[in-house]
């Protein structure tokens, strides 16, 4: 990836809230292997089982994150959009996505390959925990989420 589209995509990965802070250096490195996808209402950005194998910055749009279950309506534990993140799943072992995530509408999304990421926080370990002081309370905020709707549709 050079030129202009390049430059725009790096600026883009940089200006992301989730990445404001970091090193440059990482942003350096992550930006030669992302991808701009994009999505229509109601396409799926992940499924449940599915290899994680990236990390999305929501850039545009609205994702509702939802739990399947047998027998039961999905249950959207949560809606992101401009300036979030998507995805941890790929950080651990087995990389598989633990919940579906939809478009509500029209997204667009920076995409991070999951194995290029791994890499380059393991072996740049500042970067990595910086990293993963940004994504911990994303996580948190996720499982309070899904704590939450569980609390209400069980009536405790």
């Amino acid at each position: 990836m050079s030129g202009p589209p390049h430059k725009e995509l790096k600026s883009r990965l940089a200006d992301h809230p989730f990445f404001q802070g970091m090193s440059g250096e990482l942003v350096d490195l992550l930006v030669r292997n992302a991808t701009e996808q994009s999505f229509t209402t109601g396409d799926l950005l992940i499924r449940e089982g599915e290899p994680a194998n990236e990390f999305l910055l929501i850039t545009n749009g609205k994702v509702a994150l939802e739990v399947v279950a047998p027998d039961r309506p999905r249950l959207t534990i949560q809606t992101i959009g401009p300036g979030e993140v998507l995805g941890w799943s790929w950080i651990t072992a087995p990389y598989r996505w633990r919940l579906d995530a939809r478009a509500l509408k029209p997204t667009k999304a920076i995409a991070l390959e999951a194995p290029m990421l791994r890499e380059a926080l393991e072996t740049r370990p500042s970067d990595g925990y910086q990293f993963l002081l940004k994504l911990l309370p994303v996580i948190g905020q996720r499982l309070e989420n899904t704590r939450m709707q569980l609390l209400d549709i069980h009536g405790v």
